[in-house]
């Protein structure tokens, strides 16, 4: 995979550190691939990640997109911590067959398969946008964008956050988000009858509802109002919800 960046924290704070920092328990990671996301103070979304354990380290698996201010921002926080954070050349492979005997599963899904960071695998030819689809995984860059609130996201549902954590950078937004409102606004799966682009408005009985993204087939992602889901459409499109 040539779209990910993979970072490595060292140094004895190096699980204290992150832990304070991102959305999951990264104490955890001592038995299993972790997914994390690290917030801005207002709680909106900066980057989504994978935490992985090896010998002395934390890998760090990120959209190479996202790499750069994700590593900014890290080092921002780190003050006097004994953590350092530097890239890697480590590859990142992944696939929904056969695992190899060193990859991990992905957290997210049981259908997403494995990731491997041996440099010894190689990724196989899955349809992800397709697989993505089908199980509403939202991806870094396209649901995924600062404007993001991760609960609109399905991060509950993915394993991504963790509530009984303690704190961490937006944490006091994302539990007012989970324990005392109702969330208005998300993701959800729809059947497309036309042609549609990611990026496509989307409009219930001429008011605006919402907007495309990850398109598969007859099938997309897509961020709505939940109050203004009958009569879906794009400017090409019909819409329903899927599931």
């Amino acid at each position: 995979m040539t779209d990910r960046t993979v970072l490595t924290l060292t140094g004895a704070d190096r699980v204290d550190f992150l832990q304070g920092l991102v959305t999951n328990d990264v104490t955890r990671t001592d038995t299993a691939i972790v997914y994390a996301a690290l917030l801005t103070p207002q709680g909106k979304y900066i980057a989504d990640f994978f935490v992985i354990p090896q010998n002395d380290r934390l890998l760090i698996d990120v959209a190479t997109s996202h790499a750069p201010t994700l590593a900014q921002r890290l080092s921002m926080y780190r003050l006097r911590a004994d953590v350092q954070i530097d890239a890697s050349s480590i590859s990142v492979a992944r696939g929904t067959g056969t695992a190899p005997d060193t990859a991990l599963p992905d957290p997210r899904h049981p259908d997403l398969g494995w990731r491997d960071y041996s440099g010894q695998a190689k990724s196989d030819a899955t349809d992800w946008d397709a697989l993505r689809v089908q199980y509403l995984i939202p991806q870094t860059g396209m649901e995924l964008t600062p404007d993001t609130y991760i609960l609109e996201a399905g991060f509950e549902r993915l394993h991504g956050i963790d509530f009984k954590k303690g704190c961490y950078v937006g944490q006091e937004i994302a539990a007012r988000m989970k324990h005392k409102t109702e969330l208005k606004k998300g993701l959800r799966r729809v059947r497309v009858e036309g042609q549609a682009t990611p990026g496509d408005v989307i409009t219930s009985n001429d008011r605006p509802a919402g907007t495309l993204h990850t398109v598969s087939g007859d099938h997309a992602i897509a961020y709505l109002r939940f109050d203004r889901t009958d009569a879906m459409q794009t400017k090409s499109a019909s819409l329903h919800l899927a599931d």
